[in-house]
């Protein structure tokens, strides 16, 4: 019997304590993680999508916030060029949002990866000080005859992408290591739906911005024209734009220092029963970790290390996992299905100028209305589409389930890029027509496959290799953006005369993210349904149940036809008369 601790009441019970009578330690382990999957929805919960939320918030912001600073950037370094004066390059443009890109891929993989070797608790944060560091960098650089802006802004970006990618993972799993199983999907699509959150309150913060500084922005007809306090007050702006992005960053930053280490984790990985317990307890208190009597934990350690039926991570291990066609088509369905999603999703953007144009929010007569405009436009775009389709998501992902809703918006964006694509020309004629499929296309993009490709990956995988699985699977997804923003981007105006802004080729390149949307509807079936089921269960952990695998569990069988000598525990539902083969 485990040595009893102090503490616990009744609406934060002692888990050590509970199960502190139970010997085995795959039952205490058991046992403890029923208490997290079943436990009532409570505040610790609520802090848990709070905490991992803001994250989300700060990257769309600083994400989104670069489409609408680029104009800014024109003005302010571009005033002068001999083409376009006042507009940034289009390479220049491409190339400052191609790097967040390519540092969120670094970033998914990297610490994806770290978090399944040194712990969630000690990577967490971590990827949020980058963010903060990079977003402050970017608004304080300048121009300079041996450096140029546009540099200095893809070296910061990329950066900043790293750190982005990093909160893909980690605060997936976290959230849902921590959740209980009844509400999991409605917790991580919270954390989710704040990336609408965020493209909203960048959009809000350059309209007020616009607003501040609207006597020395009309001063100016156009860009071209804009010098003098005009050109200084543009130059505020967009650092302010870009800046704002760490400011809640900072205030998230002592919750994710100070969380405990996720028990499954505590459990599967560092095999550290007691110390699991103990975070449980810590983290339903909201205390950053547990403090367990040290000489039981290290006997309880060396006595557990042996009987705990859970396989440890290893590269050998994690091949053997993968390469059966079971565990790898759930990997191949998760990341193709986010690579997929992600070339549609970023290439919809491409519309943004002709929708603005059709709801009256493109031009002015000065450049206060240009960018106030521009500003009002994205504001209305977020709110029409994007941010309700994340919240039907999560009031319905627990109920409806994550495969129907995927394969669901798959079907419908694949019907309406069909139909944009085939009628575009039609529909040009009739802005309303085109505006009504974006704002459609926004809904099912997030209430459909943008909100599901997050919410399965960290849920679907085995602990010891959840969060590289989630890492992989999004880094597929960006891997698409990158390819919509420097291959569909550039294609769209394919034909156009040079100078002009025509896009001839965007119909056909609508058509091509019809075929990938269908790509995506086929893959989706390669995924589980997850709604209502435990971790454990959806790692085949649990005997009994449909996803049972014995190697998972750690039930490795010895023995030959009729053999009766089993390994590990031998759980009750596997008998050893009915083993008719090895299972290695």
């Amino acid at each position: 019997m485990a040595t009893l601790t102090s503490g616990g009441n009744s609406a934060f019970k002692n888990f050590h304590n509970q199960f502190a009578h139970v010997q085995d330690p795959n039952e205490r382990r058991r046992l403890a993680l029923a208490e997290i999957d079943k436990a009532p929805f409570g505040w610790y919960h609520i802090r848990a999508v709070v905490v991992a939320g803001i994250g989300f918030f700060t990257d769309a912001y600083d994400i989104f916030a670069i489409n609408l600073a680029s104009a800014m950037l024109g003005i302010v370094f571009w005033l002068d060029a001999k083409e376009k004066p006042g507009k940034i390059p289009s390479s220049a443009d491409t190339a400052i949002k191609v790097a967040t890109s390519g540092g969120t891929v670094i970033g998914q993989v990297g610490f994806g990866w770290l978090a399944d070797v040194v712990g969630r608790k000690k990577m967490y944060g971590l990827e949020l000080m980058i963010i903060i560091f990079a977003t402050l960098a970017q608004a304080l650089s300048s121009d300079s005859p041996g450096v140029s802006i546009v540099g200095l802004l893809i070296f910061w970006r990329v950066i900043m992408g790293i750190g982005i990618g990093g909160d893909y993972p980690l605060s997936s799993i976290i959230t849902s290591e921590f959740a209980t199983t009844k509400w999991r999907g409605a917790m991580m699509g919270a954390v989710f739906a704040m990336q609408g959150i965020g493209q909203f309150a960048a959009a809000l913060v350059a309209l007020i911005l616009a607003a501040g500084f609207k006597e020395s922005l009309k001063t100016a007809a156009t860009e071209a024209e804009c010098s003098g306090v005009c050109q200084v007050a543009v130059d505020k702006m967009w650092r302010v734009v870009i800046g704002f992005g760490a400011v809640p960053g900072c205030i998230a930053l002592y919750y994710r220092l100070t969380i405990p280490e996720t028990p499954r984790y505590t459990f599967d990985v560092q095999r550290d029963d007691i110390k699991a317990a103990e975070d449980t307890k810590a983290y339903m208190q909201g205390q950053p970790g547990g403090h367990p009597d040290e000489i039981q934990r290290i006997a309880t350690l060396q006595q557990d290390n042996t009987e705990l039926e859970v396989p440890k991570a290893s590269w050998s291990d994690c091949w053997a996992h993968y390469k059966q066609w079971k565990h790898g088509k759930v990997l191949l369905g998760t990341a193709a299905s986010w690579f997929f999603l992600d070339v549609a999703f970023y290439g919809l953007g491409l519309n943004n100028s002709i929708v603005l144009s059709a709801i009256g929010y493109t031009g002015g007569d000065n450049v206060y209305e240009i960018l106030f405009n521009s500003a009002v436009g994205n504001l209305i775009l977020v709110c029409a589409g994007a941010i309700p389709g994340y919240w039907v998501t999560v009031a319905t992902v627990d109920t409806i389930g994550r495969k129907p809703i995927q394969i669901m918006g798959f079907t419908m964006l694949t019907i309406l890029f069909i139909i944009i694509g085939f009628a575009y020309d039609k529909l040009l004629q009739s802005h309303n027509g085109l505006l009504a499929l974006y704002v459609l296309a926004q809904f099912f993009f997030n209430f459909g496959p943008n909100a599901t490709t997050f919410i399965v990956p960290g849920e679907c995988f085995p602990t010891r290799y959840r969060s590289t699985s989630h890492g992989l699977s999004a880094a597929s997804g960006k891997v698409g953006a990158i390819i919509a923003q420097c291959v569909f981007g550039p294609l769209v105006s394919k034909g156009a005369k040079p100078g002009s802004s025509q896009k001839p080729w965007l119909k056909h390149v609508m058509q091509i993210f019809a075929l990938f949307m269908l790509c995506g509807l086929f893959t989706s079936f390669l995924i589980p349904e997850t709604k209502r089921k435990t971790l454990e269960e959806l790692a085949g952990e649990v005997p009994g149940t449909p996803n049972y695998d014995p190697v998972m569990a750690g039930h490795t069988v010895k023995g030959k036809a009729g053999g009766k000598e089993t390994s590990g525990t031998g759980s009750p539902e596997i008998q050893p008369n009915d083993v008719h083969t090895t299972i290695v």
